[in-house]
């Protein structure tokens, strides 16, 4: 790795006794961003009340990103820019992590930015509370400006919950990023925190190795994060169905799932494989039918042979996982090995949909013996 750094920083340890402003180091792996990074900068540069310690590492940027960020190190001398060959957002965070020389570390992607004004509850609440790391609430932002609160994370933020473990909030096993957390650097260097290197969807193994490590966080309800939604999904979709991909996912699942089983809750395993688990399936259910799927035998297989290990009668059928109703009948389909009926359910939902009558979700196989009944409901009873 090449390193160039534009700093004028007086010698010595940022955030050493006596200082009155906490030092906040700041993490942001760039690949190919031009168009969003400076947003992104402005937005952790405006942030108040902290000293900076922004390290930015250019992972194989092949679009001028890199240079921008050194354009932005020369006029700021809180930011530090590592250049690496391309290796992956894991092996980014984890090389700017060695860099980092803040009392706390937070992450920031280089196309999404900060409100105003970001980690002032979390610094407040880390120096009430002592615990070792906080998490605050996310909004998603289209490119019209239009604000969203995913669903599963406006309910783990619904009210502040202040000194928790993770089996007191077996919920916020699904909060798996990193971007919206303020860590303790002690408590990460302690805990030897790093992110998963070689696998996409690695934050979902971090998030478990941070929430199993910490004796205590800090739940909050303020927005701490700008999430950015790009238009650019067709792309997006086409990865959803490579081999590669798929196999991605199954490994950094597992990986979670040993943690968690590892750590001896039966309510959290149970959390994870019922709650956390099944979120993101319905891409790659979609993904199995799809005409630009790639080797489309082997990823079903793939596909089927991983929802029967993840979800049974000695964890929960898929049915029973607490997705909506579509979502646990294409996982159901898939256990059973039934391509063409997936096909022709994500045809009927992508076309005219599916009635809902009375709580009834009416899919065309309700009547069909052997049919859980449960596929029928649309919220199913515990």
């Amino acid at each position: 790795m090449s390193r160039a750094r534009w700093s004028l920083r007086r010698p010595g340890r940022p955030g050493r006794p006596g200082r009155s402003r906490p030092t906040v180091s700041v993490v942001m792996p760039v690949h190919d961003m031009a168009p969003y990074v400076e947003r992104s900068l402005d937005s952790v540069l405006a942030q108040p009340g902290v000293d900076l310690d922004v390290v930015v590492v250019d992972d194989g940027s092949t679009d001028g990103s890199g240079d921008l960020v050194a354009a932005y190190a020369r006029r700021h001398p809180a930011i530090t820019l590592l250049r690496q060959d391309n290796a992956g957002v894991s092996a980014a965070r984890n090389a700017a992590i060695e860099q980092c020389r803040g009392e706390f570390l937070t992450f920031v992607d280089p196309d999404d930015f900060l409100p105003a004004r970001a980690w002032a509850p979390m610094l407040a609440s880390l120096e009430r509370s002592g615990s070792d790391f906080a998490v605050g609430m996310m909004e998603r932002v289209d490119e019209g400006g239009r604000r969203r609160r995913p669903p599963l994370l406006a309910r783990n933020h619904a009210e502040a919950r202040i000194g928790v473990d993770i089996d007191a909030a077996p919920l916020m096993i699904a909060d798996v990023f990193p971007c919206n957390k303020l860590f303790r650097m002690d408590f990460w260097r302690r805990a030897g925190l790093s992110f998963p290197v070689g696998v996409s969807y690695e934050d979902q193994v971090f998030a478990a190795d941070a929430f199993l490590a910490a004796r205590r966080f800090d739940v909050l309800t303020e927005v701490v994060y700008e999430w950015y939604i790009r238009g650019e999904m067709s792309s997006a979709t086409h990865r959803r169905g490579r081999i590669d991909n798929l196999q991605d996912r199954i490994v950094t699942k597992q990986m979670a799932l040993d943690r968690v089983r590892a750590h001896g809750n039966p309510v959290l395993v149970d959390t994870l494989v019922r709650q956390v688990l099944p979120i993101d399936m319905w891409e790659h259910f979609r993904a199995a039918v799809a005409p630009t799927t790639e080797d489309p035998d082997h990823y079903w297989s793939l596909l089927r042979d991983a929802v029967r290990s993840f979800w049974h009668d000695d964890t929960v059928p898929f049915e029973l996982t607490e997705v909506p109703p579509g979502q646990r009948l294409m996982g159901w389909l898939v256990a059973q090995d039934r391509r063409a009926d997936l096909a022709a359910l994500i045809a009927a939902i992508d076309g005219p949909g599916v009635p809902v009558e009375d709580g009834r979700y009416l899919h065309p196989w309700r009547d069909e013996p052997g049919v859980p009944a449960v596929l029928g409901e649309v919220s199913p009873g515990r």
